[in-house]
């Protein structure tokens, strides 16, 4: 299987479980990991036959606005949601990067998805099916 990937995309989003943590929005890391098969994509060399990764950042960039969250899992969680039914991966994994720990270099959490048929989303968090 064929994966796009999107890499420590810096995104600014409300994300806290204090209301004073979500008053203003906080530095964050997304990565995105999108199984799709773009065999027909390489043989044309047309954008149209697979997932526009820039597409995709353009949409993680916007989609935190007006929003906020408790926890990174939820975050983790609507982001992959958002892929799946706008992008169509076959399979998509979210991971976040929140640094709120001074003496860690970041905290994270990574949740994938898998889509069972054309229009049903299969939920398998945090590697356990």
């Amino acid at each position: 299987m064929s994966k796009i990937i999107i890499v420590d995309l810096e995104v600014f989003l409300c994300v806290g479980v204090t209301d004073e943590e979500r008053a203003k929005p906080q530095r964050l890391l997304l990565s995105v990991e999108m199984d799709f098969d773009f065999s027909s994509a390489a043989m044309s060399d047309r954008v149209g036959k697979t997932i526009d990764y820039y597409e995709v950042a353009q949409q993680m960039l916007r989609f935190g606005k007006e929003r906020s969250w408790k926890l990174i899992e939820k975050l983790a969680n609507d982001v992959a949601d958002m892929i799946l039914s706008e992008f169509r991966p076959q399979q998509v994994t979210v991971e976040v990067k929140k640094f709120t720990i001074p003496q860690a270099r970041y905290v994270s959490v990574s949740l994938t998805k898998v889509r069972s048929g054309p229009d049903t989303i299969k939920r398998t968090m945090w590697g356990i099916p």
